[in-house]
C-alpha cells in the first residue's frame, strides 16, 4: 500500500472506528456509574481497564495520537484501581468521567478535524489532576519514554512473531498500523517481513492478506502488554511470543498457518489460532446502516400493499389456484416483515442507562440526593421510536429532578429519608410500550396549578375540571407554576414540546400526582413506526383499522340500539357488566345511514374496556403506517392511515384517545371532522 492508498483505508474505515469507540465510552461511563455502588469489584474494575484499552488501541491503529495520549493517562490510574493502589472514591470517579466525556469529544473531532484549543487546556488540566493522584505514573505517552532513562535490569528482550490470517484486511484490520502499535510500548528492532505465502499475482486476491511478521522487542513491560496490543486483531492472527534467547533467529520463529492441535493446546496464551480455522460463532454480528435498513423497512411496506392488492384480484377470479398461491405469498410477507421489524428492536435498558449520568450530575448540581430506579430495560420497541423518545425522556428526568424531589432537608422535614426516588420503567401493553417516569417528591400542587390556568384564561374561572385535566394542563405552551426560573427548567417551553414530540409518534402522554407523595407521567408509545397487524372495520362507505394487539373480542350481529347510563354515555351490557359504547357514524358525523344490525368491537387500552359499533367486520390486515396530513393532525382518535389492497385508504385508531371519547359524556361530544371525506386526501 501507498500512502494515498492507507490514506483511503483509513478515511473508509474511520466511520467503523468511531461507532465502536462510542459503544466503549458509553460502556466505560455505566460501568463508573456501577462502580460507585461497588468499588471494590473486581470483574467491574477489569471489564473498564478493557473498555479504556480497547479505545487507546483502535484510535492508536488509526493513528489519533491525541486519543492515545491522553487515554494512556486514563489507563495508568484505572490499572493502579486494579491493583489496588488506590481506592474509587467519588472524586475519582467524578474526574474520571469528565476523562470519558474529553475522549468522546476527541473521537467525535476525528471524523471532522476540529482544532478545539479550549479542549486542549482542559484536557491538560485533567492530566495533571490524573497524575497528581499517582505520582509515580508514567507522565509520558507510551513509547515516548527515553530508554536510556530506564535501568538496563527494568528491560526485556522479547522474540515475537505474528502470521496474520487471510481475514485480516476485511476486518478493517492493517498489520503495518498494528506493528506500529506494538513499538509504542518499546523498541522494535531485527524486523522481518514474511512474504513466501503470498500466491502468484494472477492469482493474488487483493483482500486477503498472506503476511507475517517477526521482530525483537525490548520493554519494560511485561507479555501481557503485548498480547494486549495484538487484541484487537487476535483472532485474525496466531501470535508467538518468547523470551529473547528461548526462539530462535527471525527467519524461523514465524509460525505455522495452520498450528497443530498439540501446539495451541500446549500454549493457549501464546498462540491462538485465526478466526478462519475456528468453528463459526453463531453468535456473531454485523453492523449496517441505518438508513439501508430503513431503506429495506420502505420497500417491505410497498411489498405488503402490493401483495394486499394481488390478494384482493386474487378473490376477484374466484380462482381456488391462484387464491391458495396468494395465501402462501402473503405468509412469507408477513414472516418477512415480522424478521425485519425484529432487525430494528432495541432494549429500551441502553437509553434508559444514559439517565444514571444525567441524574448523578443533576443532583449534584442541585444539592439532592437521588437513587435512580430502572425496571423493564429488556423491553423491546423500534429503534427510531428509542432514538426519538430520548430527547422527551431526558426533559422530564430533569423536571422530576428540579421541580419534583426535595432536598434531603425538605425530605427530613416532612418524615421522608433523605434520599429521593426516581424510577424509569418500561412495559408492553395492548400492542404498545407504556414508559413510566415516577417519583417521590413534593408532588404537582393542583390547587396552584388550577389557579394559574384561571389566570391564563385556559380553564373558566370558577369552573374545575378533573384531576386529570388539570394535571395535564402543566404541557400547555409557555404554562408555569415555578417561582423562580432555574438553568433546568421553569420557564414554561419545555414541557409543550414534550408532547408534541411524544404525539408526533402517535404516542400520548398523561400525568397523575398525589400532593406530598410524588408524581407519574405515563408515556404510551407504539411499538413500531412501520408495519402492524391490524383489523380492517366499515362504518358506511368508510373503513377503519384497529391495532390487532388492542381488541379484546367482537360482538356479532346485534341491534344497534343501545342504553344510556347515567351520565348520559351509550353502554351496552356485557356478561352481566356495563360497557361504554363509541358510535363511530356519530363521533365523526358520518353521513350513512345505520344499519338494522351492528357488531361491537371491544376494546381494551391500559385498565379501560370499551366497546364500538361498526358496520362490517373485513378482518385481519397487514397495515403499514402512514402519517396523516398536516390538516388532520388535530383529529382526535387517530394516529395514522393506511393504504389498502384497493387503493383506498383507511385511518388507524389511536384506542386510547379514543378510549377517553368513549368515556366523556354524550351531552358533551367530540365533533371532529369526518374522516369520510379523507379518503384520498393525506
Amino acid at each position: 500500500m501507498n500512502d494515498h492508498d492507507d490514506l483511503a483505508f483509513i478515511a473508509d474505515a474511520l466511520p467503523a472506528f468511531v461507532s465502536e469507540g462510542q459503544e466503549q465510552i458509553a460502556s466505560i461511563e455505566q460501568l463508573l456509574l456501577q462502580l460507585e455502588d461497588t468499588p471494590d469489584d473486581r470483574e467491574l474494575l477489569d471489564a473498564l481497564f478493557r473498555c479504556a484499552h480497547t479505545v487507546k488501541g483502535s484510535a492508536g491503529i488509526f493513528g489519533l495520537d491525541a486519543v492515545v495520549a491522553f487515554t494512556h493517562h486514563v489507563e495508568t490510574l484505572l490499572d493502579c484501581l486494579r491493583e489496588g493502589e488506590l481506592a474509587l472514591t467519588p472524586e475519582i470517579s467524578t474526574l474520571l468521567l469528565q476523562c470519558n466525556d474529553q475522549i468522546r469529544q476527541l473521537i467525535d473531532q476525528a471524523t471532522g478535524g476540529i482544532d478545539d484549543a479550549s479542549g486542549q487546556a482542559t484536557r491538560e488540566a485533567l492530566v495533571a489532576r490524573l497524575d497528581a493522584l499517582h505520582p509515580g505514573a508514567s507522565q509520558a505517552r507510551p513509547g515516548e519514554t527515553t530508554m536510556a532513562t530506564k535501568a538496563a535490569d527494568q528491560m526485556q528482550a522479547w522474540q515475537v512473531s505474528a502470521r496474520f490470517g487471510t481475514d485480516t484486511f476485511r476486518n478493517g484490520m492493517d498489520p503495518l498500523a498494528l506493528l506500529s502499535y506494538v513499538g509504542q510500548i518499546g523498541t522494535l528492532d531485527a524486523v522481518h517481513c514474511d512474504d513466501e505465502a503470498v500466491p502468484a499475482l494472477d492469482t493474488l486476491d487483493p483482500e486477503s492478506c498472506h503476511l507475517g511478521f517477526a521482530f525483537a522487542l525490548h520493554t519494560d513491560q511485561g507479555r501481557q502488554a503485548i498480547e494486549n496490543a495484538f487484541s484487537f486483531a487476535i483472532d485474525d492472527t496466531v501470535l508467538q511470543i518468547d523470551e529473547a534467547g528461548a526462539a530462535t533467529s527471525a527467519n524461523e520463529t514465524l509460525p505455522d498457518a495452520e498450528p497443530s492441535a498439540d501446539t495451541t493446546a500446549a500454549a493457549p496464551a501464546r498462540l491462538r489460532e485465526p478466526a478462519g480455522t475456528a468453528t463459526a460463532d453463531p453468535g456473531r454480528y454485523i453492523r449496517v446502516q441505518a438508513d439501508r435498513l430503513d431503506a429495506v423497512i420502505n420497500l417491505l411496506g410497498e411489498l405488503v400493499i402490493a401483495s394486499a392488492g394481488a390478494s384482493l384480484l386474487a378473490r376477484q377470479t374466484r380462482n381456488g389456484a391462484l387464491i391458495e398461491a396468494n395465501q402462501q405469498i402473503g405468509t412469507l410477507v408477513e414472516d418477512i416483515r415480522n424478521g425485519t421489524l425484529q432487525l430494528r428492536m432495541v432494549p429500551i435498558g441502553e437509553s434508559f442507562s444514559r439517565f444514571r449520568r444525567v441524574v448523578r450530575d443533576t443532583a449534584a448540581e442541585l444539592g439532592k440526593e437521588v437513587a435512580l430506579e430502572i425496571v423493564g430495560g429488556e423491553t423491546e420497541l423500534d429503534k427510531a421510536v428509542v432514538e426519538r423518545i430520548a430527547d422527551p425522556l431526558m426533559h422530564l428526568v430533569r423536571n422530576a429532578l428540579d421541580h419534583g424531589l426535595e432536598t434531603p432537608a425538605q425530605r427530613l422535614a416532612a418524615g421522608k429519608p433523605a434520599q429521593g426516588k426516581l424510577t424509569l420503567s418500561a412495559c408492553h401493553e395492548s400492542g404498545a410500550i407504556l414508559i413510566r417516569i415516577a417519583d417521590d417528591g413534593r408532588g404537582i400542587q393542583r390547587d396552584k396549578v388550577l389557579q394559574r390556568a384561571w389566570d391564563r384564561g385556559l380553564v373558566e374561572r370558577g369552573v374545575t375540571p378533573p384531576d386529570a385535566e388539570i394535571f395535564n394542563l402543566i404541557f400547555e405552551a409557555g404554562f408555569s407554576t415555578a417561582e423562580k426560573v432555574t438553568n433546568l427548567s421553569g420557564r414554561g417551553v419545555g414541557m409543550d414540546v414534550v408532547r408534541s414530540n411524544i404525539e408526533a409518534l402517535r404516542g400520548s402522554v398523561t400525568v397523575s400526582s398525589q400532593e406530598g407523595h410524588g408524581s407519574c407521567i405515563e408515556i404510551r408509545l407504539p411499538l413500531t413506526l412501520a408495519i402492524i397487524d391490524g383489523f380492517l372495520v366499515g362504518v358506511g362507505a368508510s373503513r377503519f383499522i384497529f391495532p390487532l394487539d388492542a381488541i379484546a373480542e367482537v360482538i356479532e350481529d346485534r341491534p344497534t340500539a343501545t342504553a344510556l347510563d347515567a351520565r348520559g354515555r351509550s353502554v351496552v351490557e356485557l356478561r352481566g357488566r356495563v360497557l361504554p359504547v363509541l358510535s363511530l357514524r356519530t363521533l365523526y358525523a358520518l353521513d350513512t345511514p345505520p344499519p338494522e344490525r351492528c357488531s361491537v368491537v371491544v376494546i381494551h387500552s391500559g385498565t379501560q374496556r370499551y366497546g364500538v359499533l361498526v358496520d362490517l367486520l373485513l378482518g385481519q390486515h397487514q397495515t403499514v403506517i402512514k402519517p396523516l396530513g398536516r390538516m388532520f393532525r388535530s383529529l382526535r382518535g387517530m394516529s395514522g392511515s393506511s393504504i389498502l389492497g384497493n387503493g383506498e385508504v383507511a385511518l388507524i385508531f389511536d384506542v386510547a384517545s379514543l378510549g377517553q371519547l368513549a368515556m366523556e359524556a354524550a351531552t358533551s361530544p367530540s365533533r371532529p371532522q369526518s374522516p369520510a371525506s379523507t379518503q384520498g386526501t393525506l
